[in-house]
């Protein structure tokens, strides 16, 4: 069975438009992204065992999988967009990465003309945190606080150090617009941000998305990570 994204997307706009419309308490989302995570590199694939991944391999036996699901762009921000809106990226000129921030082309990024998930759950009464990489422009205008988001860490660029926050000037980690001078680890940052904005909010539904710039490059991790 292959799942597009549009009809992933329209699937979660269905569930939670039903509950909204009942008495039941709307259901909280959290969305986890790998960022460059090949299928095969987790052990609950049954490929490889030179990387454990306890925590993953308990949800994927717990939960659901989709073994013959496809995205509809094959690299960073083409799937973002993807995801943030539920269309076919094509059909809203969004086919390529930006390249990076000195580079990029001045106004691009995801079409002001999208409304985005978080935009049409915030009309339902949802928190709405966004916590990692962005890639979906550098501009103001395209910024997660303008798409819809309550609260933003993270970086609007494609790659970023892990371990330096103000390693790249022209694409610093931010928490909301302000950039961060210096941070521990990014994967164990934006996770501390997310559980913070769940506790936050738990009195409340909420949407939380979570994109890791991990495990896409540089590749940089801490003395205890590469021990494990």
């Amino acid at each position: 069975m292959k799942i597009s994204l549009a009809l992933l997307f329209a699937g979660v706009l269905a569930t939670l438009a039903s509950v909204a419309s009942s008495a039941e308490r709307k259901p909280n989302v959290l969305v986890i992204l790998a960022d460059d995570l090949g299928w095969g590199e987790l052990t609950c694939q049954g490929f490889t065992r030179d990387i454990p991944t306890p925590h993953i391999d308990s949800i994927a036996k717990n939960g659901i999988r989709f073994t013959n699901g496809y995205v509809s762009g094959p690299y960073c921000s083409p799937t973002r967009a993807g995801f943030m809106t539920g269309r076919y990226q094509q059909r809203f000129s969004h086919e390529f990465n930006p390249g990076p921030a000195e580079a990029a082309v001045k106004n691009f990024g995801l079409s002001l003309q999208e409304t985005t998930i978080a935009d049409r759950l915030k009309t339902v009464g949802y928190a709405t945190g966004w916590f990692g990489k962005s890639h979906l422009g550098y501009e103001p205008q395209f910024h997660p606080l303008k798409r819809g988001f309550d609260e933003f860490f993270g970086f609007l660029g494609g790659a970023h150090s892990y371990l330096d926050a103000a390693s790249d000037k022209s694409n610093p980690i931010q928490r909301g617009t302000t950039p961060v001078n210096s941070l521990d680890y990014t994967t164990d940052a934006f996770g501390r941000e997310a559980i913070a904005f769940i506790e936050r909010h738990r009195d409340r539904p909420w949407f939380c998305y979570l994109p890791f710039n991990a495990v896409h490059a540089p590749l940089q991790s801490t003395e205890k990570s590469y021990q494990c």
